[in-house]
């Protein structure tokens, strides 16, 4: 633009018009701005501000971009640095002259140089980096050039391999095709990954080889052998502490690689070997006594402890710092000052003293309880013994007052040695006799552990009826009330031992009673029923609660046969213990007493079928209206005279003989089959009861049949158990013989 607002050179008319026309222009724009004009400062100065602001964050902007810049600058450095360390350790690894490889903590190849795997040249072209080491070994496996052992199958060398790989360190030697060797060394990284390192030791294993036969003469392959073949590891060192010889069990105990093995090397140098895998353990056990014991191993092996080249052996022992491997190491002085170093695995040893430790500690344990066993048990059996001599007096006082009584009874003059009282009197003699017996055999049975009990689902109703019918007469007699409430309830329990069990209770409960009554009750407590027996007699004081269950001990009384022996709560206490049903006792002096049994509920349904014994009782009649024909079969020919004068006066005609050859003649020459059979079960010459009755069964069919004997082992009621057969005991029940007789029914062959 011009320094004028008109051109000079123009015509003066022409200037004077122009500059009045921008005269007119500029007033007009006055005019136009003069209702603004106040606001023009204030939008200087806050153009001024922007301007500030703007040049702030321009400002600011530069810097970042600098920074930004600097940055960049930086990370290409590092970059480039990182370029240059990968190259450098590429390179560095590519100078190694072993094989070298690393594989990530995921086990994943990550770099390798051109060493590695050389050997194997169907190996190297497959690896890369990202090869799992499971793959890897896959591959190395089914190499042409790896030279398996005998009986080795690539697999197995795969898993051979797969466990060495999961040591922290491990150094083996890999026998390859055409006699070379590669020494793998393979070690746990600090980040958990793995370095593997493969030298070539075949030189060295040839050269080993052929120091080792150029060493060996005639008596040095002896010697070579006799060391090869021993179970320690054996190394010889000479005056001067050099290696001068081993055998392989020593390089193999020692888990040392090949390389340290070489003629010459120092005894420090391999002891230093052998503790990269071992530490020396002490006797105290602890980290400050194993660090003597490696002190005291040191200065003998270098001869500078307190008596340098002592003659004395040194022992000492090794234990593997991450394998259950204990060594057991002895030092002794050669004659030429030189050395012998043997090394012994006894880790089997050693886990047998401690399994021996352990067992003698369980066996002492075991004594000790043992030894508290029979001191106990010899406590009791003294008890007992005491016991049973009380017992065996009062038992033959008891059993020589009714067998005299009855002596004298039969003993009156003629005239009224056979009336009728004096015979009644000596039957209740006799029967005392009987019954104390039967509780004798009973303690008996109970204190054998060779008799069994047999458990069975048992109507308790049943056994219940079957006390009140024989007890109801007895508590009329004696003027009291007894009551029995009735019960649906199955028990699970022995029927002969449970029926002893009540019989006995109530039998006390009525005896003790003067007044009052007797109450039998049964309480469902679960998946049990408790059976009570209340009685309103004396009570018992809690000082005499246990008294009261030894034999012949009866209180405020004299046992007597015509009273009670005292047995039977000694009979009840051995029951329960031998079926294993609580036995409770609740008594209060001068009011009464308790006694509960606890026996468990069957699975049975406790509204089941009818008993047997109800059906039995629709169908009986009068004995002398059936007309039953028995066979007898007894070798006693008084007892047989004597079950044939009873059976006859019940009306059944008996067939009796002493044996089977006897009783098969009878049955043949009568032609007649017998309604029910009685057996002995001990018969002449050997026989068998229960023979006979196989015998006729097969010819006659099934009979009602009963074995009768004195024998109450277990053994014979389980065989008549296996034949379908009842044992019924002598002395013979009457009431049970006759009850037998009543349920049977006349042969429909006769």
């Amino acid at each position: 633009m011009s320094e004028t607002l008109v051109d000079p050179d123009l015509p003066p008319d022409v200037q004077i018009a122009r500059l009045t026309q921008i005269t007119q222009v500029l007033m007009r724009r006055v005019e136009t701005q003069s209702g603004v004009s106040t606001d023009a400062y204030s939008q200087f100065e806050r153009a001024v501000r922007l301007e500030d602001q703007v040049r702030l964050r321009t400002q600011e902007l530069e810097r970042a971009l600098q920074m930004l810049s600097e940055s960049n600058v930086a990370l290409s450095q590092a970059n480039r640095q990182i370029e240059s360390a990968r190259r450098d350790l590429t390179s560095a690894i590519e100078a190694v002259q072993e094989g070298f490889a690393i594989f990530g903590d995921d086990d994943v190849l990550l770099l390798f140089n051109a060493r590695f795997c050389a050997q194997m040249p169907d190996v190297r072209h497959l690896l890369k980096p990202g090869l799992h080491f499971d793959e890897y070994i896959r591959i190395v496996s089914h190499s042409a050039m790896l030279e398996l052992p005998a009986g080795v199958t690539p697999r197995d060398w795969a898993t051979t391999r797969t466990q060495r790989h999961r040591a922290e360190h491990v150094i083996f030697n890999l026998s390859l095709k055409g006699d070379r060797w590669l020494q793998i060394s393979e070690h746990r990284t600090a980040n958990q990954g793995t370095a593997i390192v493969q030298t070539d030791v075949t030189d060295l294993m040839r050269s080993e080889r052929e120091q080792r036969e150029r060493l060996l003469d005639n008596q040095g392959r002896i010697i070579r052998a006799t060391l090869d073949h021993l179970q320690q590891g054996v190394a010889i060192f000479d005056a001067a502490g050099a290696l001068a010889g081993w055998n392989r069990r020593f390089r193999h105990l020692s888990h040392m690689p090949a390389t340290t093995f070489d003629l010459g090397s120092r005894a420090d140098r391999l002891l230093d070997q052998i503790l990269l895998n071992f530490r020396v353990t002490g006797s105290r056990g602890d980290a400050k006594g194993d660090a003597q014991a490696e002190m005291r191993l040191r200065h003998w092996l270098g001869g500078t402890g307190p008596s340098p080249h002592e003659t004395r052996p040194f022992g000492f022992e090794l234990s593997h710092r991450d394998h259950a491997l204990i060594l057991d190491g002895f030092a002794q002085r050669l004659p030429d000052d030189g050395f012998v170093l043997s090394l012994t695995d006894v880790t089997a040893e050693r886990d047998a003293l401690r399994r021996l430790a352990r067992t003698n500690e369980e066996l002492e344990s075991r004594v000790a309880a043992r030894t508290d066993e029979l001191r106990d048990a010899l406590e009791r059996a003294e008890r007992s013994n005491a016991s049973k001599i009380r017992f065996v007096a009062a038992a033959s006082h008891d059993l020589l007052q009714p067998l005299s009584a009855a002596k004298l009874y039969l003993s009156a003059p003629d005239a009224d040695r056979y009336s009728v009282s004096n015979v009644e009197k000596a039957s209740e003699a006799l029967n005392s006799v009987e019954k104390i017996i039967e509780a004798l055999l009973d303690i008996s049975r109970l204190d054998t552990e060779e008799q069994g009990v047999e458990l069975a689902d048992l109507p308790l109703g049943d056994l219940l009826n079957s006390l009140a019918q024989s007890f109801h007469p007895i508590a009329r007699s004696k003027g009291l009330k007894l009551r029995i409430r009735p019960s649906f309830a199955y028990v699970r329990s022995d029927a002969l031992y449970l029926q002893r069990i009540l019989q006995n209770l109530i039998s006390n409960a009525i005896r003790y009673s003067q007044t009052g009554g007797v109450l039998v009750g049964v309480r469902p407590r679960g998946d049990k029923l408790r059976i009570e027996v209340w009685d309103t007699g004396p009570g018992i004081r809690p000082e005499n609660q246990k008294v009261i269950f030894e034999e012949f001990r009866r209180l405020h009384r004299r046992a007597s046969a015509s009273e009670g022996m005292g047995l039977g709560l000694a009979i009840v206490d051995r029951a329960c213990a031998r079926l294993g049903h609580a036995l409770e006792l609740r008594s209060v002096p001068d009011k009464g007493s308790v006694f509960s049994v606890t026996v468990p509920l069957s699975q049975h349904s406790q509204h089941g079928p009818q008993s047997a014994s109800e059906d039995g009782h629709r169908g009986l009649q009068s004995l002398e209206q059936k007309g039953l024909v028995a066979l007898l079969v007894d070798n006693d020919a008084q007892l047989r005279r004597a079950l044939v004068a009873l059976l006859e006066g019940w009306g059944v005609t008996v067939l009796d003989a002493s044996g089977p050859e006897e009783a098969m003649a009878l049955i043949d020459d009568l032609d007649f089959v017998p309604d029910l059979m009685l057996i002995d079960h001990q018969l002449d010459d050997g026989a068998d009861g229960l023979d006979l009755v196989v015998l006729l069964r097969r010819r006659f069919g099934w009979r009602p049949t009963r074995i009768i004997s004195a024998d109450r082992s277990r053994q014979l009621r389980e065989r008549c158990a296996r034949l379908g057969l009842h044992l019924m005991s002598k002395p013979i029940d009457t009431g049970t013989l006759h009850h037998f007789l009543a349920c049977v029914s006349i042969s429909p062959q006769n």
